[in-house]
């Protein structure tokens, strides 16, 4: 166990912050009331978010161990633990994670009007999922807890989602389900070969270059479809349409970023010769989906569906980070899962808040709104500069940085994949100039209200990082950077079995 560095805090915070949104759920239905319901889920979102701050408050920087540890027996006679701890990987994720809860609670404060007790259990119980999965280092642990995450992402969609959510929810579930198949697979050739399920032991091992090419491949249709990658990425769109703000939300920030988590926990530390031989194939599958979505973003007419597709476009950006496999591109490409959670997440919340007051997400429907919503222009304005990375803002530093890295590995790919950062220039400031001015023949706007108090607080602490980030990112990029060194290292340990890897694909 000399891979962790056990928690010196006196209390568990990891199983604290795991288990309290499922405490939470308990008492759901227990509460009286609609708004009481709402009150309880919003205080236990909040209290984790406050107890998760010693993480990284107290987090050491200058380590890559996985801090924070808890080790407890489970399963003995298979060597299944209880293992959880944090590095410089996760941790960013899990404060991320803490922190969108509460906003996706108070963004849904008026849009939930049905069965409001069944929803906030939902939204706790993926909360414990989510930080779960981001913080176990036992392979059965983390399998349990991403499946966990499936069912209740699942009944938003089909309970509260739009008109198509029966097609949406089956077809997430479907997408979801066969790559959990294929992560199955994985976790079972790995214990048969070395007889556990530590995530930290099976880094580093020697395996052959059959096994490593067979089980990257089951890691990555798995991680690739959470991801999604191009051409894995159709159940996302209408997911995204039919879901509610919140489920939109969750989904963005955080789902999503559990493939490209997988890709740094799993692919390159576990099968790193396969990874490396891959490389090639990796690279322009990613520069497809960024090409791709800007395309298909920049033809939308739906607010909601326009960032869909932008999110396949900014995750192609993250996987091209993380395959260009060297300091600049993996921490860029940790730094813009972090951005793409927090603008991507603030723009679902705005157009959710528009479809509260009119029920239209149609650009022709919301044209004209920068007279009658001043403060809302000005947030959607903030997050729109950022998620087309204007220099200042949170996604600059990360693309950035993606495309510095992708430059050092392969030129001619990150040309290919400029483009992309100009559609998505295209795209946003398009929707801008539709929201804020529109056109001649403008919809009648003066039914629309400017946001409330609820909604501008909602908004606020997502434009806070959007600046910190984007003006100060060295307080996040320390952080992760011994952890990203190791990982480098271990891939570099075995760029011999990497060579032998391509001679057996050419094979």
């Amino acid at each position: 166990m000399d891979f962790l560095s056990m928690n010196t805090l006196g209390y568990p915070i990891l199983s604290i912050l795991v288990f309290l949104p499922l405490a939470g759920a308990v008492i759901v239905p227990l509460l009286p009331g609609e708004n009481s319901v709402r009150v309880w889920t919003l205080l236990v979102t909040l209290a984790n978010a406050v107890i998760s701050l010693p993480l990284f408050t107290r987090f050491n920087p200058t380590s890559a161990l996985y801090q924070f540890a808890e080790h407890h027996p489970w399963i003995a006679s298979f060597n299944v633990n209880y293992t959880l701890g944090v590095d410089g990987i996760s941790l960013l994720l899990v404060m991320m994670t803490t922190l969108i809860m509460p906003l996706c609670v108070l963004g849904s404060w008026k849009y939930i009007q049905t069965r409001v007790k069944e929803f906030m259990i939902c939204l706790l119980v993926m909360e414990t999922s989510m930080l779960g999965v981001f913080m176990a280092l036992d392979l059965v642990l983390f399998y349990v807890l991403w499946e966990a995450m499936l069912i209740p992402m699942y009944l938003l969609i089909a309970v509260w989602g739009g008109p198509r959510k029966s097609y949406a929810s089956i077809k997430f579930f479907l997408y979801t389900l066969a790559g959990s198949v294929f992560l199955l697979v994985a976790i079972v050739a790995l214990y048969i070969n070395q007889g556990t399920f530590s995530i930290p032991a099976l880094m580093g091992q020697q395996y052959s270059e059959r096994f490593q090419l067979l089980v990257f491949l089951a890691f990555f249709i798995a991680f690739a479809i959470k991801v999604p990658m191009f051409p894995f990425h159709t159940w996302l769109p209408a997911a995204h349409v039919e879901a509610p703000t919140a489920g939109s939300v969750i989904l963005a920030s955080v789902l999503l970023k559990m493939g490209t988590y997988g890709f740094l926990r799993f692919c390159l530390p576990i099968t790193p010769g396969a990874a490396i031989g891959l490389l090639p194939a990796l690279q322009w599958l990613s520069v497809a989906g960024i090409i791709y979505g800007g395309l298909t973003a920049l033809a939308q007419q739906d607010m909601k569906k326009l960032i869909a597709y932008s999110s396949v476009g900014h995750m192609g950006f993250v996987t091209l980070g993380i395959f260009a496999l060297n300091q600049r591109g993996l921490e860029g490409a940790l730094l813009q899962m972090i951005n793409h959670g927090v603008t991507t997440g603030a723009l679902f919340l705005c157009v959710g808040m528009v479809y509260e007051r009119s029920h239209s997400r149609e650009l022709s429907d919301a044209a004209g709104l920068g007279k009658f919503m001043p403060i809302y222009v000005t947030y959607l304005t903030f997050f729109s500069l950022s998620s087309l990375a204007f220099p200042g803002t949170n996604s600059f530093v990360g693309e950035f940085l993606i495309l510095a890295g992708a430059f050092f590995n392969n030129k001619i790919v990150a040309v290919c994949a400029i483009p992309g950062a100009i559609l998505a220039a295209a795209y946003m400031l398009r929707m801008l100039q539709r929201v804020i001015w529109g056109g001649i023949n403008n919809p009648d706007q003066s039914r629309m209200y400017d946001l409330g108090w609820r909604e501008a607080v909602t908004l606020a602490p997502l434009l806070v990082f959007v600046f910190w980030i984007g003006l100060a990112p060295e307080p996040f990029l320390r952080v992760m950077r011994p952890s990203l060194d190791h990982l480098l290292a271990q891939t570099g340990y075995h760029a011999t079995s990497a060579l032998a890897l391509a001679e057996l694909i050419a094979r």
